[in-house]
């Protein structure tokens, strides 16, 4: 069973959302050995279901913060990757791939590092081909090739693409591009007021009603908001996420998909009120427990307010991540925790330095990091006298002032 810390954990989405329970016969089974952690990995938690998640966020979030990786970290990743293309969650050393393995997820994020560190176009290419040949008929993507899609996959299938530079509404299969396939997991105008916008993480499998899903919500936003990781856009709008508009027509049953143009800004809308509701971060709900703060998700709901031009709307979150976040990241010994925090900050515009050195010392020694510009001699000579500039100015002011009476008493005595 896939844990909760990671992000991308969609068949744990689906035993979530379907309230489904460990029960007694996983109970007496024996506990599988925890694989040994790699060089070149960051963090020491048992890499298994995990491993190439986390390693790729970290490798992102570092190439972000213009810091360079050990060959060791860069190198674990890329072997990792099977020969048709896709990558596991994780691959012992040795071992062979198993097509059955690998996931969307591990995919996704494996390709968007590989980007953001740039140099590795093959392993891109390779991996954006699986991703095409692994997409469902009907546009979407599933965690495991062969099973049905569900939003947070294809989300990051998405992701994957525009990080690539390929245009996800010319990848389809059966006439239905990546776009086609995201739209069927949005709730629109068929929904009431307050879920119109949100994303299912699945239809129900027997009516085919969608329900909004925190996590699949907040991670699809990023897709639906045309963005991949790193976050880096300037772009900003003063103006709310613009809600979902529905005429009485169109909230029929019946009623259209979520058209892409309005994705986006429709999904904005919906977690700015969520995170409002929350105070400032999404809440998780599992059946059988109390709710509780979903960091993940207010993460990447976050991430992509940031990126449909909405800082202003995300800057709650941020703020409730920059002060929560510890918890999340262990103190920053989480690698995957550390890092996405790290990308949240980052896309925020605030102070990286703590948690980039964080996650730096999780991992291999970096072959380089970003330095402050160096200080010329000029500038030195220049904060050399600068420091006197209000000594001289009170200088020249006490001697004009002077000057000045002396004229005056000079001019006094002739008259």
């Amino acid at each position: 069973m896939l844990t909760a810390a990671r992000l991308g954990a969609a068949a744990l989405s689906a035993a979530l959302l379907a309230g489904a329970t460990a029960g007694p016969a996983l109970a007496d089974s024996p506990a599988p050995t925890p694989a040994a952690v790699p060089d070149g990995l960051y963090g020491k938690g048992d890499p298994t279901y995990d491993g190439v998640w986390r390693q790729s966020l970290a490798l992102t979030a570092l190439a972000a913060a213009k810091t360079t990786p050990a060959d060791s970290a860069v190198g674990w990743l890329t072997g990792q990757q099977c020969e048709d293309g896709g990558w596991p969650s994780f691959r012992a050393a040795g071992a062979a791939c198993d097509p059955k393995t690998e996931d969307s997820n591990a995919t996704a994020v494996a390709v968007q590092a590989l980007v953001a560190l740039g140099g590795h176009q093959e392993a891109v290419d390779k991996g954006v081909q699986w991703l095409k040949a692994t997409q469902n008929a009907d546009g979407s993507w599933p965690y495991n090739p062969g099973s049905p899609g569900d939003a947070n996959s294809t989300g990051l299938a998405v992701n994957a693409l525009f990080a690539a530079r390929t245009d996800p509404a010319g990848v389809a299969k059966a006439g239905r591009n990546a776009f086609d396939g995201l739209a069927l997991f949005q709730l629109g105008c068929a929904a009431p007021a307050d879920q119109r916008g949100a994303f299912a993480y699945q239809p129900d499998p027997s009516s085919g009603a969608l329900a909004p899903n925190t996590l699949a919500s907040a991670q699809a936003s990023l897709a639906a908001a045309g963005g991949h990781l790193p976050v880096a856009t300037t772009a900003r709008t003063d103006a709310a996420p613009k809600a979902l508009g529905c005429d009485s027509a169109a909230t029929s049953a019946t009623a259209a998909p979520v058209a892409h143009a309005d994705s986006g800004e429709a999904a904005g809308a919906y977690l700015t009120a969520q995170l409002a509701a929350g105070g400032n971060h999404l809440t998780l709900t599992t059946p059988g427990a109390a709710p509780t703060p979903d960091y993940n998700a207010t993460a990447w709901a976050a991430l992509g307010l940031i990126q449909s031009g909405h800082p202003q709307q995300a800057t709650g979150a941020v703020d409730w991540l920059a002060k929560e976040g510890a918890g999340w990241t262990k103190g920053g010994t989480d690698a995957a925790a550390t890092a996405s925090l790290l990308l949240v900050t980052q896309a925020a515009q605030r102070d990286t330095a703590p948690l980039t050195a964080q996650l730096t010392a999780l991992g291999p020694a970096p072959k380089a990091t970003a330095s402050p510009a160096p200080t010329t001699a000029a500038s030195k000579k220049d904060d050399g006298i600068g420091q006197y500039w209000p000594i001289i100015v009170g200088l020249l002011i006490g001697l004009g002032g002077g000057l000045l009476l002396s004229l005056q008493r000079k001019r006094g005595q002739r008259l």
